[in-house]
């Protein structure tokens, strides 16, 4: 088990609404508390692998960030994936948004923490459910940090899924944010082709490049105050993760210090 950080704390906890229930993995800092960071998974992982590969939990409690982890189970999903390929489970009601907006209510309720103070995040299928969430509740969720992961809308069913995955499916278009989005995308990941990652950032903005321990990565920063950032060469893993954890990848940059940069600033203007 993934253990918490200095003068920290992890609980486990069940959240039950109109749209289902799930359990989730919460790690509450030491010190006061600022807002939420929302982690979900990608396929075949859970909470205390992701927790452990993203090292989200020491990146947030520098900024006194309370960090949750819903668990998708192969009872939801044969692979444990979130269904973001499912029309029931892109709305605002009645799927799997309706349950992960839920357990964010309930932290920043329990915590008395201001109504917008929560970022979304996710890997894989967490990252393309993630990207729904900041389209379904930009009310509740301030910025949404995506890592490999899919546009809302670019699939129905399994099979338009796995046409997604490939690339095939965004005509030229990507969805359309609600709120700021940190984007980051391998050009070699050979599960989720980087095509998504340009159909997830909509928009002109200022491009730079940089050198970062030997990676080539190539940033822009949107005009809506969004980023992306593309890592040549790189796969299907979390940046700067540990390898502990699947799907973590030890080289930079630091996806997590980075998204928890960017929330910082966006919680700032939210609340």
């Amino acid at each position: 088990v993934t253990p918490a950080t200095p003068g920290g704390r992890i609980e486990t906890r069940h959240h039950t609404g109109p749209a289902g229930d799930r359990d989730y993995r919460l790690h509450v800092p030491a010190g006061p508390l600022t807002g939420v960071v929302v982690m979900l998974h990608g396929c075949t992982q859970d909470p205390d692998d992701f927790a452990r590969g993203t090292r989200m939990d020491a990146a947030a409690a520098a900024h006194g960030l309370i960090v949750a982890y819903p668990r998708q189970t192969g009872a939801h999903n044969a692979q444990s994936c979130w269904n973001w390929f499912r029309p029931e489970d892109q709305s605002r009601t009645g799927g799997e948004p309706e349950i992960i907006a839920g357990i964010t209510r309930d932290i920043l309720r329990d915590f008395d923490l201001p109504s917008r103070a929560a970022c979304v995040a996710g890997l894989s299928a967490g990252g393309a459910m993630a990207a729904i969430l900041s389209e379904t509740w930009p009310d509740l969720f301030a910025a949404a940090g995506i890592h490999s992961g899919l546009p809302t809308g670019a699939a129905r069913d399994v099979v338009s899924a796995f046409g997604a995955m490939r690339g095939r499916g965004h005509d030229g278009e990507g969805d359309t944010p609600q709120v700021p989005r940190i984007v980051f995308h391998g050009t070699a990941d050979h599960t989720v082709a980087v095509s998504n990652a340009a159909a997830l950032m909509p928009g002109s903005g200022v491009e730079t490049d940089h050198d970062l321990n030997g990676r080539y990565v190539t940033r822009l920063a949107t005009d809506d105050g969004s980023e992306l950032w593309l890592v040549t060469g790189a796969g299907h893993a979390w940046f700067g993760g540990d390898s502990a954890g699947s799907y973590a990848d030890p080289l930079g940059p630091d996806a997590s210090a980075e998204m928890i940069r960017f929330f910082a600033i966006h919680l700032a203007v939210a609340t």
